[in-house]
């Protein structure tokens, strides 16, 4: 039996959930082919997919975490660009039922294994880049990748800094930190927000910025750390 290739309807639904419509069809296609097929596959574009991911990335923790530190952002790059995050990116758009296998990967299960997923998200990546530009793979990437993710990573990181916080001040028998926030610029998905912390024995707040409140509370209590005497 060969190879299947995805249904129009499924590739139609496909674009809709990606919100864009290719000018160049036969792009979406090679993305959406395993080398299984042993036709002309998906494996170039996965190359470009990963570095235009990966710049995109870099780009937008450097705009969303202005005052992180080079160690913060490589770890919240590495959280982001990984098998797990866009296996579940690509089960968010149906990915599997659009794919084309080779008998023996289809029959195995391969339509539902996170790295074949992983792959043709970044392959659909690359076709998106070469379709219609770095914007429109930029909004992909952070409407299916990055808004998801750096949610959850955010809860970690800013658990490993508040937490910290919090947890020196319950064992020096101080009060616990205060966080307020002082500014907020900018509309809807580019706001801005500024928050200071009071913690005792420091005798000024200090202050963290971030994409959310969330985010900016997790900045002012690593420089509250780090500002704290030994």
């Amino acid at each position: 039996m060969p190879a299947q290739a995805a249904k129009p309807a499924k590739l139609d639904g496909l674009q809709q959930a990606m919100q864009h419509r290719f000018h160049d069809l036969s792009l979406l296609q090679r993305a959406l082919t395993h080398r299984s097929t042993r036709r002309p596959d998906n494996e170039r574009l996965e190359f470009l997919g990963d570095a235009v991911l990966g710049m995109v990335v870099a780009e937008s923790l450097l705009h969303d975490f202005p005052d992180a530190s080079e160690g913060e952002l490589s770890r919240r790059r590495a959280m982001t660009i990984n098998k797990e995050v866009l296996a579940r990116a690509g089960r968010g758009l149906d990915l599997g039922a659009c794919i084309t296998l080779g008998i023996g990967e289809r029959k195995s299960g391969g339509a539902r294994r996170d790295s074949i997923l992983a792959d043709g998200v970044e392959a659909l990546i690359a076709a998106l880049y070469l379709d219609a530009g770095l914007d429109t793979a930029r909004a992909f990437i952070r409407r299916h990748i990055l808004d998801e993710a750096q949610g959850a990573i955010g809860e970690r990181v800013e658990k490993d800094f508040k937490t910290r916080l919090q947890e020196r001040t319950q064992a020096a028998r101080t009060p616990l930190p205060c966080y307020t926030v002082l500014k907020v610029a900018g509309k809807g998905h580019d706001q801005e927000f500024t928050v200071s912390c009071e913690v005792q024995p420091l005798t000024e707040p200090v202050h963290g910025r971030g994409r959310s409140k969330r985010a900016a509370e997790q900045a002012a209590a690593r420089t509250a750390l780090e500002s704290l005497p030994p």
